[in-house]
């Protein structure tokens, strides 16, 4: 009778375990994307800044919002499925299903950024100082 209380006990640990492997798992996600999200209000900054005189404003004013739009989605459903104990049976599928669509969403905000980067934001304190130098020469 007492090793069938120990393995009930050892059972719990490892669910319980499980279950904080998740939650820290899912802090560490939000974590980075708060990182990428002040990457992206950074880049934002700048093409604001420079208007309509970059080469690809309209398309890099669209990305880079759309990854911002997602990145909050992101953050929304991080909030939902920590929120969840995978120790219950009803909240195993709901954090399987959510967990499949920011596996997703998580995806193409990288493809979204992948290609922002692609585009060139070049970093400066001063980008209209640049541009104004850049259209003074012949």
């Amino acid at each position: 009778m007492a090793s069938e209380l120990e393995r009930v006990n050892e059972n719990e640990m490892k669910a319980m375990n499980a279950n904080r492997y998740a939650t820290k798992k899912t802090i560490a996600q939000g974590m980075l994307d708060i990182a990428l999200l002040t990457a992206n209000a950074s880049q934002l900054k700048y093409i604001l800044q420079v208007g309509e005189q970059h080469q690809f404003y309209k398309l890099m004013l669209i990305l880079i919002s759309l990854s911002i739009v997602l990145q909050l989605l992101v953050g929304i459903l991080f909030v939902v499925i920590g929120g969840l104990d995978i120790n219950k049976q009803k909240d195993q599928t709901a954090a399987v299903i959510l967990n499949d669509i920011i596996l997703v969403v998580v995806f193409v905000i990288s493809v979204v950024n992948v290609i922002i980067s692609g585009f060139g934001i070049e970093y400066s304190s001063q980008p209209l100082r640049l541009l104004e130098q850049h259209e003074k020469t012949p």
